[in-house]
């Protein structure tokens, strides 16, 4: 095979990585010299920043009225792991996985001596049988598998009338997927994700069918202080206005704000709904086109439109041993590096060999267009040096 012509057109911004993510388009350092620097999460000034997050949180992510939403520490682990240890016990549980942070709650709910556990399961590309659930058990699972590319298409799957509640991992899905409210009871992520925001904080939503679970349920096992969503069997509502467990980072409150009011400038929650879909299309016609490359999700409709994970399908690599087909894709993300074409696109330590490109709204259409012909580039020229 010749190897092809090296491309000449760059993309503006190289960064491709899935979390932190790219931040927004016109983005400096200017735009948080308004933060609270210095200044107590409990000033007033310092609660007026966290409950703008809150109310401006309701307003583009179109959260029911009637749902709470908190500001919580560790990320989105730890709003997962909030909502885990405070809420199940009382009934049956279903853990649904199918890639690496999936299988850490499965992780989780075993270390819980909860009674009747069920675990659905599948490898990565494919969805376990999600159409098990019942809705008579509380239910855990991901929206759209961070590491693996592969969505739940919609909440289908969920009855109406459940009885158990629903705990989602929405971390990689929200702001560019539609995420079906009357069906979730606890929506979890975190702002290095779709937001482009910086690391640590985590996002809490819960319907008031979870916080009567709260208020009415205690947990048999000790709560760690940072679990604490209720004091003395009432739910703290100073959470779900402003206050927080443990000291945010204001200047990060100022950074996502900047972010919530750019997407509401710009087209709301379908406008970045639209953007990822353009640009995961992008993505999905040069796969469609490029024999060497896959998507990692084995079905059209369970694609994720975040970040987008590939393998490598070429008889020559799959015919390595799985250290050899790693370091292959791994010299490529390296030779773009260091053209500074693409950063930080390598695939999940644990997933195929392969790349995990970011594609949400934030990223621009024409980088993702200037990318693709440099991963043809890139894959003739260290194919010839195998």
């Amino acid at each position: 095979m010749a190897i092809a012509t090296k491309p000449t057109a760059k993309p503006v911004d190289p960064r491709f990585s899935a979390g932190p993510t790219k931040k927004r388009p016109g983005w400096t350092l200017d735009v948080l010299s308004d933060a609270a620097l210095g200044r107590s999460h409990r000033s007033a000034l310092g609660k007026a920043k966290l409950k703008e997050v809150i109310d401006l949180t309701r307003e583009v992510l179109r959260v029911p009225e009637d749902y709470r939403i908190a500001i919580v520490p560790a990320s989105d682990t730890g709003a997962v792991e909030m909502a885990m240890w405070s809420l199940l016990g009382p009934r049956g549980v279903d853990v649904a996985a199918w890639e690496n942070f999936g299988n850490a709650w499965i992780t989780d709910a075993e270390l819980l001596p909860l009674d009747d556990l069920r675990i659905l399961k599948a490898d990565y590309g494919q969805l376990p049988p999600i159409h098990n659930y019942t809705g008579d058990r509380d239910l855990v699972f991901t929206w759209n598998g961070t590491t693996a590319g592969v969505r739940v298409p919609n909440a289908d799957f969920i009855p109406a009338d459940r009885e158990g509640l629903t705990i989602c991992d929405a971390t990689s899905a929200v702001y560019a997927q539609p995420l079906d409210w009357p069906k979730l009871d606890v929506v979890t992520y975190s702002w290095q994700k779709n937001m482009g925001g910086e690391a640590a904080h985590g996002m809490l939503i819960l319907s008031p069918r979870a916080v009567e679970r709260l208020v009415s349920y205690t947990p048999p096992w000790p709560l760690p202080k940072i679990f604490r969503l209720t004091s003395k069997g009432k739910i703290n509502e100073a959470l779900f206005e402003g206050a927080t467990i443990n000291t945010p980072s204001l200047l990060c409150a100022e950074d996502h704000l900047d972010a919530l009011k750019w997407v509401k400038a710009n087209g709301g929650l379908q406008g970045m709904h639209d953007r990822a879909d353009a640009n995961a299309k992008v993505l999905w016609d040069w796969i469609a086109r490029t024999d060497w490359i896959a998507n990692l999700a084995e079905k059209d409709e369970e694609r994720s439109n975040t970040g987008v994970c590939m393998k490598i399908v070429d008889p020559r690599i799959t015919a390595l041993n799985k250290d050899e087909q790693a370091a292959f894709a791994k010299s490529i993300v390296k030779l773009l590096g260091d053209e500074n074409v693409a950063l930080d696109f390598g695939s999940y330590k644990t997933a195929p060999a392969g790349f995990r490109i970011w594609a949400s709204g934030l990223i621009e259409k024409s980088d993702l267009e200037a990318l693709t012909p440099w991963l043809d580039w890139a894959f003739e020229t260290k194919i010839e040096e195998l």
